[in-house]
């Protein structure tokens, strides 16, 4: 009798908590969902710990092609400039001794929206990369690069107003696409890699830009030599119709790599941290990462739990282990992740004004290495912008990316990203100090040349790398494409002030001097002095905001600010959500062990299941 009314008053207590071992109070069917739903534990903490396979690489060209892509599409247009403005703006008067240029507002204009296409891209992509998956989308992104490269050269028009008006309308969508891109890429290959190597696949899919740039040049040159040859070497003013093709071939030629990958793009899955985590189906994560990554071994964690006296709580199970009720736009979602996402977007927007703007002051910086735009034909032109920039590349924009690859988890992401920032803000200093009283007549002077050149491979080696990895890591996984998209637009908007706003200002003052087209702005000095003191700004920003995120697991970002540990019950306050519990309660009666018992699961504690 005794044990019946003990029985009864456990029964009856609600806040008798009776501590079991997990899952021996469930029944055959409950205990078998259980344990498929501990599945998450072990292939997370195995993709963290995976060796580097194949399938890694692989991934790293797929994700990579698409910034081969952006970068090609996003630097050819500088030898492209030239050929349609001998083409479609001729000289005012045939003995002017002066070939056509493009007005600066139709520059402006052509970068501009490129850029504004890349900002839509970013926010549109990056949502739906959450929303429905990051694989679903990342075709479609792909093939919209496609497109629109081939649209950007294949206009039928040969009138200037229907040509530069369906360029700039190809050259949107174009950045949609590239926008798009980047967000997609950057989580994709951080939530298939490990978190020993992530820093390194991640910044070597950002790498594939460089090489882009120098395929970009590789073309140019090689068609300009082509039409050059073909048209019997024209005269320096005399500019063949050819030239209104060659710009066309050298834009759609952007197109063959991107379209090369599709079929591999398609082919992948899903990535397994979105399954699990995001759509909760725990067996088709463990099954898609089984057939890329095929020495991805389970056993030896399920053993090492197993043996182990006390249970041990691997990494992503004690991390994943609150369900999400709560949105972006949320307060909660200000309060635990909106200092990381304000980092990550400053930061970006403040590298991106110098890191576009140094890109443009090539033309300032190459005129004095070649000859005069007077006394030399269209495809000379385009061909000597193209080899001045394919230099640039192989000098310093590749060795930053290379040397970011190999620093990048030895360094770790903030570190090197203060030292990016400040080495920036050292050479556009030596460049702005003396520049009015020596580097404008000195322009030819080789130390020139290489503070140019190491403006950029501190950035490629500092902040252009580790904006692009930070937001890939810094945020919960329903989370992880949109912030990426945020930042990224940042950016973009930062490449909008640095590609328009910059190119006009660091005109001269004195009209005399100021280009064809342009009004007097602040002088280059004076531009490039702004240029380091923001660059000294985004140190500050990296500093006080920025994370290290070195060797960390992705699945550190799904935990809760003074979560509780587990074996302990409690609610969410905001939304009643219920934690992850080492315990089973003990139900009110025998029939509603037949209707419910707590889940076990690390992926969405708070369902029950029958």
């Amino acid at each position: 009798m005794s044990m019946h009314t003990s029985q009864e008053q456990r029964l009856l207590n609600p806040n008798h908590i009776e501590r079991r071992p997990r899952g021996s109070n469930l029944p055959p069917r409950a205990r078998a969902s259980s344990r498929q739903e501990m599945a998450p534990i072990r292939v997370l903490t195995a993709l963290d710990h995976a060796r580097t396979q194949y399938y890694h690489f692989k991934a790293i060209i797929i994700a990579g092609m698409g910034l081969f892509t952006d970068s090609y599409d996003l630097f050819c247009i500088a030898p492209v400039m030239k050929i349609i403005g001998r083409v479609y703006y001729p000289p005012s008067s045939p003995g002017g001794g002066k070939p056509g240029v493009t007005p600066p507002v139709v520059v402006s204009a052509t970068v501009g929206v490129a850029l504004l296409g890349a900002v839509v891209g970013n926010l549109v992509f990056g949502a739906l990369g959450d929303r429905v998956g990051r694989r679903r989308v990342y075709g479609p992104c792909l093939l919209l690069l496609v497109c629109s490269s081939l649209g950007s050269g294949f206009s039928v028009c040969r009138t200037r107003r229907c040509v530069l008006s369906s360029l700039c309308f190809f050259r949107f969508l174009l950045g949609v696409g590239v926008g798009g891109d980047y967000p997609l890429s950057a989580t994709i290959m951080s939530e298939f890699a490990n978190k020993r190597t992530r820093g390194a696949f991640i910044a070597a899919v950002f790498s594939m830009q460089g090489f882009g740039i120098l395929a970009s040049s590789g073309v140019t040159m090689v068609v300009a030599a082509i039409f050059d040859r073909v048209t019997g070497h024209p005269a320096p003013l005399d500019t063949p119709e050819a030239a209104d093709l060659a710009w066309r071939v050298i834009l759609m030629a952007g197109a063959v790599p991107a379209g090369l990958t599709f079929y591999w793009r398609m082919a992948m899955p899903e990535t397994a941290r979105f399954t699990a985590l995001v759509q909760h189906d725990v067996q088709k994560a463990t099954n898609d990462i089984g057939r890329v990554l095929t020495d991805l071994d389970l056993n030896p964690i399920a053993e090492e739990e197993q043996a182990s006296a006390i249970p041990r709580t691997p990494e992503p199970f004690a991390y994943a282990a609150t369900a999400p009720h709560y949105g972006i736009f949320s307060r909660r979602f200000l309060a635990q992740h909106g200092r990381n996402l304000l980092g990550c977007a400053l930061a970006w927007f403040l590298l991106d004004i110098p890191y576009y703007s140094s890109t443009l002051f090539q033309s300032q910086i190459y005129q004095p290495w070649f000859p005069a735009a007077g006394r030399v034909n269209v495809f000379q032109e385009a061909y000597n912008v193209a080899r001045f920039q394919a230099i640039i590349a192989v000098a310093s924009t590749i060795p930053g990316y290379f040397a970011a690859v190999l620093l990048i988890d030895r360094v770790g992401r903030r570190r090197l990203q203060m030292a990016g920032f400040f080495l920036m803000a050292v050479f556009l200093f030596a460049l702005a100090g003396p520049y009015d009283h020596y580097w404008r007549g000195n322009a030819k002077n080789a130390w020139y040349i290489v503070l140019y050149a190491l403006t950029f491979f501190s950035a490629n080696l500092g902040p252009n790398t580790t904006t692009f990895i930070l937001p890939a890591e810094l945020f919960p996984a329903r989370f992880r494409s949109t912030c990426h998209g945020i930042s990224g637009a940042a950016g973009k908007v930062g490449a909008l002030v640095g590609s328009v706003g910059f190119l006009w200002a660091s005109q001269a003052r004195d009209r005399g001097q100021v280009q064809a087209g342009y009004e007097p702005g602040i002088g280059m000095m004076y531009a490039l002095v702004i240029l380091g003191g923001i660059s000294l700004l985004g140190l500050a920003v990296t500093y006080v905001l920025t994370p290290e995120t070195m060797r960390r697991s992705l699945e550190e970002n799904e935990s809760e600010p003074g979560q509780a540990h587990a074996g302990e019950l409690a609610a969410d306050a905001d939304g009643g959500v219920m934690r992850l519990q080492e315990i089973n309660v003990t139900p009110k009666s025998p029939a509603s062990m037949l209707s419910s018992h707590v889940s076990t699961s690390p992926i969405h504690p708070h369902r029950f299941s029958v």
